[in-house]
């Protein structure tokens, strides 16, 4: 029996069904590739879904978590450390709020937003405890964040669910404004919706959100957990679509491939929460706060964003040539920087198992939209790479 065949074997035996695996087991990574048990090189254009930001065997990063692992992996946040207080202030500088907190994944940083506006919400008024999604939303799978996931395929089976949740269309501005009262405790919008499909927002709908929820009282929370750490071009994607908002959700690309989110709100905000209103056993240990020190020390840098807004719109402008050669089958290419999506008129998995077998990874979401969400650090040729595989595959269809 080969080591792949015992590797499917024993997950199929042991571990829990939840995932749609792809047949190939990963053992290594160097850049932009991954390599699998047999030796096959694979170009990686998903990053471990918009986390691996760095690329793999990032040497100041390895070297950062060598280096603390040795020192202190954990202790418990009773106690103050170096790496956590680094990294929470500057994320306080580069989002121009005021309070980091930090946890393990992008779904617990969006349950602490979603209580902080809460709690927030109710020093103003008890009964104002409305939180307005988007339809097609992705925020993660605890059963508040399922709920605030305006996707009801995710929430199937595991009601009751929380009260207090609604929906409207994402770039919809009217349909928000006949939603949000003075009843509403918070907007939550993923800044670039990312699960859903790949979608930007639209002719100053942001600014527009951001007005509403003003008016009424009720705070901005938008969800960067995808579209931040400079996938955008910028590091905040909301910087490019000219808003603040009162709260920000980040994790995925945080730390390069170590798990760990945050929030981060404003002083306003942040006030609300006092001691034992919130917490956490492992988020922002040390090790984890180590990555994202590298991280944040890397990528907000000016000529690494110039990479990823040049690199961005070279791929993008593959994609729709792709398109002019395949209009029927690539229906619409949309995102910024390397969050990109290229909408198929047909399913797109069978695409993606194709790309696979020769030689590059590359996901499909919503059923039908083709995904890109590579390490920060391609190249144009990678992209060149890519779009000759998607080339040869679609030539076929």
């Amino acid at each position: 029996m080969s080591k792949e065949q015992e590797v499917f074997e024993q997950d199929s035996k042991d571990y829990l069904p939840v995932f749609n695996r792809y047949k190939i087991v990963l053992e290594k990574g160097e850049g932009v590739y991954l390599y699998d048990t047999t030796g096959k090189k694979y170009l990686d254009f998903l990053g471990g879904i918009a986390v691996n930001v760095l690329g793999h065997g990032y040497k100041p990063l390895v070297d950062a978590v060598s280096k603390q692992a040795a020192k202190l992996i954990h202790c418990s946040n009773l106690y103050y450390t170096e790496a956590q207080a680094s990294a929470a202030t500057k994320l306080v500088k580069l989002s121009g709020l005021n309070r980091a907190f930090f946890c393990n994944s992008g779904a617990e940083a969006n349950e602490g937003a979603i209580k902080l506006a809460r709690k927030y919400a109710h020093g103003i008024a008890e009964d104002k405890e409305e939180i307005i999604t988007a339809w097609e939303s992705f925020h993660g799978r605890t059963i508040a964040t399922l709920t605030a996931t305006g996707q009801p395929k995710y929430q199937e089976g595991f009601g009751p669910l929380p009260k207090g949740f609604s929906y409207v269309h994402y770039n919809d501005i009217k349909e928000l404004e006949e939603k949000i009262s003075d009843k509403t405790a918070a907007v939550m919008l993923e800044t670039i919706q990312g699960e859903g499909g790949v979608y930007t927002p639209k002719d100053d709908y942001l600014k527009k959100v951001r007005a509403l929820c003003d008016k009424h009282n009720a705070l901005l929370i938008l969800d960067e957990i995808q579209a931040g750490i400079g996938r955008s071009g910028k590091f905040f994607a909301y910087e490019k679509y000219g808003v603040k908002p009162d709260i920000v959700t980040l994790a995925k690309g945080l730390a390069g491939g170590v798990p760990i989110g945050a929030f981060i709100a404003t002083e306003k905000v942040a006030t609300a929460f006092h001691a034992g209103d919130h917490g956490t056993t492992f988020g922002g240990n040390p090790l984890a706060c180590s990555a994202a020190n590298v991280v944040l020390d890397t990528v907000p840098t000016e000529s690494f964003l110039k990479n990823v807004q040049e690199v961005g719109r070279y791929f993008k402008e593959k994609l729709l040539d792709l398109q002019k050669k395949y209009p029927t089958a690539i229906k619409e290419v949309r995102g910024e920087g390397l969050i990109l999506g290229a909408e198929l008129n047909f399913e797109g998995r069978e695409i993606v198992n194709e790309v696979l077998k020769k030689g590059a990874i590359i996901n499909c979401t919503a059923g039908n939209v083709l995904r890109f969400i590579p390490p920060l650090i391609i190249q144009k040729s990678d992209v060149d790479e890519v779009i000759r595989l998607l080339d040869e595959v679609l030539a076929k269809k």
